[in-house]
């Protein structure tokens, strides 16, 4: 093979390596708008910033509501995203919007656990023990919102986080049969998160659409007493 004839093999094979890669982006880039726009559609008219918009038809009989966790602490100082809805979570109960909690998250390391600290801070906040139950498998938001129907047997809820992670939820709720709303906590600002989520949302599109995920854990159903 002569010289021309190798470089010409090794243009060519960049030229195919490049519209590979530009073909592999660009549907990458439409799953990313499909599950974006999937997300904010199945969010648009269920989800709520004010408590008081919520139509009373939608909260009758009372909803659980779903916390979703998060690190109550990050590097030694307080998580927004946590205090904000634990907040959210303590107006749903004193406007008597739900009958009790399921505070779910992780708890895959014995000196980490997102449950026993959403549930100490409602307790905090005046919300009775005997009305919070800990989801402890609750590793992630599809294993939330799954569990919540399978385990506890719960199909009409009220999704506690905030807006952007509320719409990943009620999309997953929605394809998995539950009938679900949200109050939405206040929103915290970081394009780090943002960014993240777009990626969340893929991965959301891809479980529910493809590969039709189920949660690490289930095992036995728990009766709830609220």
């Amino acid at each position: 093979m002569t010289l021309f004839s190798k470089i010409f093999t090794i243009w060519s094979l960049i030229k195919i390596a490049a519209i590979l890669t530009i073909i592999f982006i660009s549907l990458f880039l439409i799953l990313m708008w499909q599950a974006n726009s999937a997300a904010q559609s199945a969010g648009k008219n269920n989800l709520y910033d004010n408590i008081a918009n919520i139509p009373t038809e939608l909260e009758n009989p009372k909803r659980v509501a779903l916390v979703f966790g998060c690190a109550e602490k990050i590097n030694g100082r307080a998580n927004l995203y946590f205090k904000y809805r634990i907040e959210a979570a303590h107006e749903l109960w004193k406007a008597e919007k739900v009958r009790g909690f399921i505070v779910s998250g992780d708890n895959s390391r014995d000196d980490y656990n997102e449950p026993q600290d959403m549930k100490q801070a409602l307790i905090k906040k005046g919300v009775p023990a005997n009305k919070i139950i800990c989801d402890y498998a609750g590793l992630r938001t599809m294993d939330s919102v799954i569990r919540v129907e399978k385990i506890f047997g719960i199909s009409r809820v009220i999704l506690v986080s905030q807006k952007f992670h509320n719409e990943r939820a009620a999309y997953i709720a929605q394809h998995r049969g539950i009938d679900a709303i949200g109050y939405n906590a206040q929103n915290v600002t970081g394009k780090k998160t943002q960014n993240r989520e777009y990626l969340a949302r893929v991965r959301m599109w891809a479980d529910e659409n493809i590969l039709k995920t189920t949660p690490k854990y289930l095992g036995e159903k728990e009766t709830l007493t609220f």
